[in-house]
């Protein structure tokens, strides 16, 4: 076992009885959204890397996609349905967070076989935290060893705080691992040491400035070597107001000339509730203003992930449509067996929708290019979804909008807007209208798959169109034919 650990606030990342959900790992997170994105910018090594990820359902990239689930837990369950697994990763239990080696790994491995019988859509297996998913080697290396013994062809990524990372960077070679995610908060330990005030490293514990000046060049060693092997390497920082703000601009330059393939700035989850450091001394988090501030500041640097969800740990499922319940250590066979016949069909159905589905992308913006000027305002347009690149979840029903920009040249993922859906126990509140529409604020057409008069009313008092004229349409297309549609409506009031 590594004796690496590092303490964050002042709470142990890495260790069994770490309980951060503010700042863990990171790691893998699952989208259900069909289209990621990123910066507008293409990174040079975008083609090749994209060939490599374009299955991984955390992956931002220019190409269309079709929605995926990952068992990839990078923060504390939320819920006690947890079985026990690799170090401080994809499963726990309420009694024995640690577990005991090769039962663990076993019981994980039961639990992802089960998984993958019943949702088709997983395509990755991730282990993550909350802390280092590397300090307790042996465990992350036997849960993946089982998993690819009957799943060989599902898709490995590993999260780390980097610590423990450069002692097994040959291993995750031989393994086949194909990505991992580094949170890397800092670059400079003097602002390092206001994140973490000590590190358990060579069985001694550190800290200070000492301590963050060798999670800082172990961070860099693991990011180099990665890179140097092969593996694609996202990193992850958490973004504390006051803290590393201004800093994220230099980490953001220095991962991309270490050869980061993305970065993912997102914000502190701060609140007193989760019983975090920062949450309990309140350090508040970023605003979505300043956290989009941040971002844009980066533009030029490393290829940024701008649709992370910050997933739930212990979710089963796409996003939204937790099936945890379901899988529950007391449900799962003991010797499940993989049967990947319903895998096999849906990979072939996810093929052909997803080239209908550029081909109707494609078609779309030429139609645009011919009708558009190139001096044609941007416009940006939120949008419902359940996944898949279409329009297909209902507005009352919708946590978050996603968020597209689209002008003359195409349509691009912008950002993402969470709320509380509209709709509980069949009938709308007042309040939480308020707060969709303040969610809303700078965007004023929202597609969705179906909404109320109510709602839609209420919208338009906010001065905002809701639409259902593209129901269950590709996402892309749509806002296509929208953008086309308004900027004619334009050209004949002004004409």
């Amino acid at each position: 076992m590594s004796d690496n650990v590092v303490a964050l606030g002042t709470l142990a990342i890495g260790s069994k009885e770490s309980l951060s959900a503010a700042m863990a790992s990171g790691g893998c997170s699952s989208t259900g959204s069909a289209t990621g994105c990123g910066s507008k910018e293409k990174p040079e090594d975008m083609d090749l890397a994209t060939g490599r990820v374009k299955d991984h359902p955390a992956i931002p990239k220019r190409r269309i996609i079709i929605s995926r689930a990952c068992m990839c837990p990078s923060r504390p369950p939320a819920t006690s349905s947890a079985i026990t697994a690799t170090a401080n990763t994809i499963v726990r239990t309420k009694a024995a967070p640690g577990g005991v080696g090769a039962a663990d790994a076993a019981e994980a491995a039961r639990k992802v076989i089960v998984v993958a019988n019943e949702v088709p859509q997983l395509s990755v297996l991730g282990i993550a935290g909350p802390g280092d998913s590397a300090y307790d080697w042996q465990k992350t290396r036997e849960t993946f060893r089982l998993v690819t013994a009957q799943i060989p062809d599902i898709k490995l990524c590993l999260s780390s705080n980097g610590l423990a990372l450069p002692d097994h960077l040959d291993e995750l070679v031989e393994m086949n691992v194909d990505h991992v995610t580094i949170t890397i908060n800092m670059i400079d330990p003097e602002v390092g040491a206001k994140i973490y005030p000590w590190i358990f490293h060579n069985r001694q514990r550190i800290y200070g400035v000492e301590a963050s000046r060798i999670l800082h060049e172990r961070q860099m060693e693991a990011l180099d070597g990665l890179v140097a092997r092969g593996i694609l390497v996202k990193v992850n920082s958490v973004l504390i107001p006051g803290i590393n703000d201004a800093h994220l601009l230099e980490v953001n330059r220095e991962v991309k000339r270490r050869g980061a393939f993305l970065h993912n700035i997102m914000p502190l989850i701060s609140a007193p509730e989760h019983g975090t450091h920062f949450g309990l001394t309140g350090q508040r988090g970023p605003t979505a203003a300043e956290l989009l501030a941040v971002q844009e500041a980066c533009a030029g640097g490393a290829n940024l992930m701008k649709h992370c969800r910050q997933c739930r740990a212990d979710a089963v499922g796409l996003l939204g449509e937790d099936r945890g319940q379901e899988f529950t250590l007391d449900l799962v066979p003991e010797a499940p067996v993989y049967d990947g016949a319903a895998r096999e069909t849906y990979r072939d159905w996810v093929g052909a929708e997803r080239e209908d589905r550029r081909a109707a992308a494609k078609a779309a913006q030429e139609a645009t290019e011919a009708a558009c000027a190139a001096s044609s305002p941007k416009l940006l347009v939120a949008v419902t979804t359940q996944g898949g690149g279409r329009i297909n979840q209902h507005f009352g029903h919708a946590t978050e909008f996603q968020v597209f920009e689209v002008d003359a040249t195409g349509v691009r993922f912008a950002f993402h807007r969470r709320c509380d859906n509209y709709c509980v126990d069949g009938g709308g509140e007042e309040d939480r209208l308020e707060r969709v529409i303040a969610a809303l604020d700078g965007i004023d057409t929202v597609l969705v798959a179906k909404i109320g008069d109510c709602p839609r009313e209420g919208l338009a008092a906010a001065g905002i169109t809701a639409l259902d004229s593209w129901a269950q349409d590709y996402i892309e297309p749509a806002i296509s034919t929208l953008y086309r549609e308004r900027m004619a409506q334009k050209q004949a009031i002004t004409a």
